[in-house]
């Protein structure tokens, strides 16, 4: 699939050594196909990488696909130049007149924060509320998932023991939805993360659907009932040795930290990582695309 970015966004010439094809800012379509319009809100400290994860698996679909990235306003980026946000990135004022397909929101490293402590929350806030009214489709990752359902539902975050931390086994709860199509009834899925939200208060919005969980993890992924918003706790989008490098950065950190769950041979960090979640995440994302975001009423 033709995905179209800028011709000297970072991340073509590393999609391109995978055979992933790339359009230009010019490119259309081609052979009748409708022009998806995504947009990603990357809140990750280390944005280029994240750029590469998240086209790579946009990538695993026929349909062609246009993306934008938005940025905080009013919030400096300190692992990522300044010269790159500003190339490739808009923020909400210059996007809010713009109708998009989907949206991706990404976590961010700020989850031991009380909602209202995070410095760009009213922007935040203002950019979810936004989606729901220019965007068809927008899926919600790790802490945007828990702030997003916290803002419009009043899902609160509880703080874990310790960090979730690894891969873990997961099942479905509503096998038959499209998002799940071609999914094992067990499937594996990464989680990084220091906070976690409850079953009990997912179940209590009627508008809300608990469509996934982990006997280890918890919840894994809600669903609005009108089908325009995912929330996904873990991080299916990682590539293989995201765990491996947050694990090293926090024992250089000298920060309490355990050996990832289920991802490396014998727990032995010095053996390259077990990918098991590799082909769920491009199914997840390819259902998405296919039956969320290119929904029928377009």
């Amino acid at each position: 699939m033709p995905l179209k970015l800028a011709e000297n966004f970072p991340a073509v010439e590393l999609l391109k050594q995978e055979n992933i094809i790339i359009g230009d800012a010019s490119s259309d379509a081609g052979q009748g196909g409708r022009l998806l319009r995504l947009v990603v809100l990357n809140l990750m400290p280390l944005k280029i990488k994240t750029e590469t994860d998240i086209l790579r698996l946009l990538s695993n679909s026929p349909l062609h696909i246009e993306v934008d990235w938005m940025r905080i306003k009013n919030h400096r980026a300190k692992n990522t130049p300044a010269a790159h946000l500003e190339a490739f990135y808009k923020t909400l004022d210059e996007l809010r007149d713009r109708h998009y397909d989907g949206m991706i929101v990404t976590g961010a490293p700020v989850e031991k924060l009380d909602f209202q402590e995070v410095t760009y929350w009213d922007e935040l806030t203002s950019i979810f509320d936004w989606t729901r009214t220019n965007v068809t489709s927008t899926l919600y990752i790790c802490w945007a998932a828990q702030a997003a359902l916290n803002h419009f539902y009043g899902v609160p975050k509880y703080t874990l023991p310790g960090k979730m931390f690894g891969i873990f086994l997961h099942t479905m709860n509503e096998p038959d939805l499209q998002i799940f199509r071609g999914f094992d009834d067990e499937f594996f899925v990464p989680h990084s993360r220091h906070t976690d939200i409850r079953r009990e208060e997912i179940l209590k919005v009627p508008e809300l659907m608990m469509l996934s969980e982990s006997r280890e993890a918890g919840v894994y992924m809600a669903m609005s009932r009108d089908r325009s918003e995912f929330f996904i706790t873990g991080h299916s989008e990682y590539a293989p040795y995201t765990l491996h490098d947050e694990y090293v950065r926090d024992l250089n950190k000298e920060l309490p930290i355990t050996v990832p769950a289920n991802y490396y041979p014998d727990d032995d960090c010095s053996q390259p990582p077990t990918v098991r979640w590799r082909s769920h995440s491009n199914l997840l994302f390819t259902n998405w695309l296919n039956y969320y975001v290119n929904a029928p009423s377009h």
